[in-house]
């Protein structure tokens, strides 16, 4: 039996709106009790604990990430789930949500212990998301109970959405019974082919086809209308939609409207699309190819404001390592997507604590608490007595310079490379155990 102190830190606890110093005591993989600065000393003592001095850092429930990439099987020379989970733990990860587009796709029981199983390695705590359709395809869903009962923790094709009504309403009612998220990437991919970049003035001007707001906006609204008349029916489970990376205003209003209505319908935003605009893609930039693309400052603006007042459920940050050789070519023939595990906190300390004066409580829930929830994650983004001890520290003043070449992922391919960032992780702990300290 292990013991953990950790003394002389402000405690951030969203679930129990705990928001000053407080002391951590930590047994095994659990948290046991929080205490006034000091209380838990004799106890501790008396235990043997280790001792962390926490002086000057927050002390937070372990973030995590609900939309992650990490390749494997079929593609480690991007990711494996090693070196992903290893990278994500520097960023104060604890639990990270990782997508079925592997190879093969995640749509199979087997396929889904094979992720979970000890030979990969997991410095965190990995929970896939099963496949939607068979192959992700589009056109057969998925035996969902028996790949909940393997470990997925809900159901998406991401990167290839399920456009078929039909298919997307069988899709939502099997994973309403199996209690769990139906989770959908919005885009109308019949009027998206070929398009690499945001549509609009600067497409246009680089020569590029560009992707439309409504093939978001689009399907976001058709799955909405399905999760209406299911909700209203009155037949079956409650049906919910979580629709990943909104990029634009439009769809986010529609969300916006979905709530107020009552629906159960949540979202991510991802730091990127609250950081840039498609200004980054200037000069052909492929490190700031990503699908959804990055859009016009309106829509930048929108996410912002979604996540201040609340529409935005979480912060996510897809994730989606690639190979150098895989970006450095044409710009509409490299892959989409960026890395985004080590620096979506301290992206969103400078865009939405400094800039914008959200409290850091507030943004403890965006990254932790209701990403846990939203997943149905128990005993995760919190740091009430029997949870697990996940558990990050950080310091939310101090600065520091991202390097990618020095990352523990493989791939390299992003756009804040080289930046100086606010929030410097200090420590993650995963159920008790301290996986990065810095």
């Amino acid at each position: 039996m292990k013991t953990i102190l950790i003394k002389g830190g402000h405690l951030i606890d969203p679930p129990s709106r705990t928001d000053r110093p407080r002391d951590l005591l930590i047994r095994d993989n659990r948290i046991v009790e929080l205490g006034d600065p000091g209380k838990l000393s004799a106890a501790a003592k008396k235990e043997g604990a280790e001792v962390i001095d926490a002086s000057g850092l927050i002390v937070a429930p372990g973030l995590v990430d609900i939309h992650v990439h990490l390749r494997e099987p079929g593609q480690g020379h991007k990711e494996t789930i090693e070196s992903g989970t290893k990278a994500a733990a520097m960023g104060g990860f604890t639990a990270l949500c990782c997508m079925p587009n592997t190879s093969p796709v995640n749509d199979s029981p087997e396929v889904t212990r094979w992720m979970l199983s000890p030979e990969r390695k997991a410095h965190i705590r990995v929970f896939p998301v099963a496949a939607a359709t068979r192959g992700s395809m589009g056109d057969t869903i998925t035996e969902y109970g028996s790949l909940k009962a393997a470990g997925a923790v809900g159901f998406s094709d991401d990167g290839k959405p399920v456009l078929q009504d039909a298919v997307m309403h069988q899709a939502l009612i099997a994973a309403a019974r199996a209690g769990v998220p139906m989770i959908q990437h919005a885009e109308n991919t019949k009027i998206t082919v070929g398009a690499s970049m945001n549509a609009g003035a600067r497409a246009f001007r680089l020569g590029l086809r560009g992707m439309s707001i409504e093939a978001e906006s689009g399907i976001v609204e058709r799955d909405i209308r399905l999760v209406r008349e299911l909700t209203t029916g009155g037949k079956g489970p409650r049906p919910h939609l979580h629709v990943q990376h909104v990029s634009t205003a439009k769809a986010m209003e529609a969300i916006r409207q979905a709530k107020r209505a009552g629906l159960h319908v949540t979202c991510e935003v991802a730091p990127h699309h609250f950081m840039l605009t498609d200004e980054a893609v200037e000069g052909y930039n492929t490190h700031a190819k990503m699908n959804p693309p990055l859009r016009s400052e309106e829509d930048r603006a929108a996410m912002v404001t979604a996540l201040l007042d609340g529409t935005a459920d979480c912060i996510a940050t897809d994730h989606a390592p690639h190979a150098v050789h895989e970006k450095e070519q044409e710009f509409e023939k490299a892959p989409n997507g960026i890395t985004g595990i080590e620096t979506s906190l301290s992206l969103s300390i400078k865009m939405l604590h400094h800039q914008h004066r959200m409290p850091l409580l507030r943004l403890m829930h965006l990254m932790s608490t209701a990403p846990a929830h939203i997943m149905g994650l128990r005993g995760r983004g919190t740091l009430a007595p029997e949870a697990f001890a996940d558990v990050v520290l950080f310091d939310p003043k101090s600065t520091w310079t991202f390097d990618a070449r020095k990352s523990p992922s493989k791939s390299r391919n992003t756009p804040f490379d080289g930046q100086t960032l606010p929030g410097v992780v200090k420590m993650t702990i995963s159920e008790g155990r301290v996986v990065y300290k810095s």
